[in-house]
C-alpha cells in the first residue's frame, strides 16, 4: 500500500503525528510516496478554520482526514461529522487535549457515524500502533462501489412483485423499532461544487444508513438504493434496485432497472450480500442495521463500507455458523448484518433484541 500525507504537515503537532505514522506504517510495509497522486491512501492534515478536500481521480483512493475537533468535544455527530464531509474524507481523526492534562487523545468519525478513541496517555509506540489499527482498514481494502447499469428488466417487474412488497415492509419494521437512524445533512455542510465531485466519485447525494435485500432467484436478488428514505421502499429503479451478479473485470455490479428510468445506484454493501447469496442458496435476505444484539460473533476489524475484505470478514463468519440461512454478524464499530429465510422471518427471529446503541472499541 502506497500511502501520501498533504496539507499542513509543517506545524508542530501535524508534524510529530505525520512522523509517528509514517515509522510504524513503513516497518508495516507500507511506501509512502512524496507525490500524493501515486497513493491509494492519503493522509490530509488541516486546521479546524481550513478544512480542505482531497479531489481525488478515482474512487478507489481512500482519504483520511486530521485535524484539530472542538473543545469541548462532547458531540461527535454534530462537532466531528462536518468535518469529515467537507474534507470528502473516508475517515477523520480529530485531536482534543486530554481531561487529565495529558498528550491530546485521538478521536476518529467514521461515515457510519461510529466514533472511537486513541488515548494520548499511551506512550509514544503504542499510541501509533493503536492509530495504526485505526487506519490500517483503509489501507487494505478495496471499494466495490461502481454500478453497471443494464435497462432490461422484465416488464413484469417494472412495478415490483410479492419480495419487493416484503422489502417495503421491512422498511416500515424499522422504523417502527426506531432502528432508521436520519440521514445526515450533507447539503448543510459542503458547497454545491464539492456535492457533484462526491456524487461522482461515489453517487451519493444524500446519506441514509443501513439497508435490506431479498433473493428472487438462484442468482439474482432486490436490494435497497443507496441514500435513500428506507421507511418508504417504494419505486423500482430508484428506492429497489435488481443486482444480477458482480463484474471482477469491471469490480462493479450488474444492476437491472426498467428502461426510461434513470436508476439510482445500490447500497453500497450489495457486494457483501452477493457474497452471501452465492455461497449459501438457503439464505432467502439480508437486513444490515446500525444497531446491535450483545453476544453475537463480530468482524474483528472495522473495514468501510462497500469493500471486498468487509463483505468477505462478514461472509466468513456466516459461513462458519451452524446455520448460514439464520445468522447474525456484528461489524465491528458500525451494526449488524442479518441472514433469514425472508425479511419478515428476519424480524419475527431477532427484532425485538437489537438495540440502537452499537459498541466503540
Amino acid at each position: 500500500m502506497d500511502f501520501a500525507f498533504v496539507g499542513a504537515t509543517s506545524s508542530e503537532t501535524f508534524g510529530w503525528f505525520a512522523r509517528g505514522l509514517r515509522e510504524v506504517m513503513e516497518s508495516e510495509g507500507h511506501r509512502y510516496m512524496e507525490d500524493s497522486g501515486d497513493a491509494k491512501l492519503v493522509l490530509n492534515f488541516f486546521p479546524p478554520t481550513r478544512p480542505r478536500p482531497v479531489r481525488r481521480k478515482a474512487n478507489a483512493v481512500f482519504v483520511c482526514a486530521v485535524t484539530e475537533f472542538p473543545v469541548p468535544f462532547t458531540e461527535h455527530l454534530s462537532q466531528g461529522y462536518p468535518f469529515l464531509l467537507r474534507s470528502l474524507a473516508n475517515l477523520v481523526a480529530g485531536f482534543v487535549p486530554s481531561s487529565d492534562g495529558g498528550d491530546a487523545d485521538i478521536h476518529f468519525v467514521t461515515p457510519e457515524q461510529g466514533h472511537y478513541v486513541v488515548s494520548g496517555g499511551l506512550d509514544r509506540e503504542n499510541f501509533f500502533r493503536e492509530v495504526y489499527t485505526r487506519i490500517e482498514p483503509l489501507a487494505a481494502s478495496t471499494l466495490v462501489i461502481d454500478n453497471i447499469f443494464e435497462p432490461d428488466l422484465p416488464e413484469e417487474l417494472w412495478h415490483g412483485d410479492d419480495i419487493t412488497e416484503s422489502i417495503y415492509r421491512a422498511g416500515k419494521h424499522l422504523e417502527g423499532l426506531n432502528l432508521l437512524p436520519a440521514p445526515f445533512p450533507i447539503h448543510d455542510y459542503l458547497a454545491e461544487r464539492d456535492l457533484r465531485h462526491l456524487k461522482r466519485l461515489f453517487g451519493i447525494g444524500g446519506l441514509s444508513y443501513g439497508n435490506l435485500s431479498a433473493r428472487y432467484n438462484d442468482e439474482w436478488f432486490w436490494m435497497s438504493a443507496s441514500g435513500v428514505d428506507k421507511s418508504n421502499l417504494k419505486d423500482i429503479g430508484q428506492h429497489i434496485l435488481m443486482v444480477k451478479d458482480y463484474d471482477a473485470e469491471r469490480n462493479g455490479m450488474r444492476v437491472s432497472h426498467p428502461p426510461g428510468v434513470e436508476p439510482r445506484r445500490v447500497s453500497v454493501d450489495a457486494i457483501e450480500h452477493w457474497m452471501i447469496y452465492r455461497e449459501h442458496p438457503e439464505v432467502g435476505a439480508i437486513l444490515h442495521v446500525h444497531g446491535w444484539i450483545n453476544g453475537v460473533p463480530s468482524t474483528e476489524f472495522n473495514y468501510p463500507c462497500g469493500t471486498r475484505e468487509l463483505g468477505q470478514a462478514v461472509a466468513d463468519i456466516v459461513r462458519e455458523s451452524d446455520d448460514p440461512s439464520r445468522c447474525v454478524v456484528g461489524l465491528k464499530n458500525h451494526g449488524l448484518t442479518i441472514t433469514g429465510t425472508s425479511l419478515d422471518e428476519i424480524f419475527e427471529r431477532v427484532g425485538a433484541r437489537i438495540v440502537q446503541t452499537v459498541p466503540m472499541n
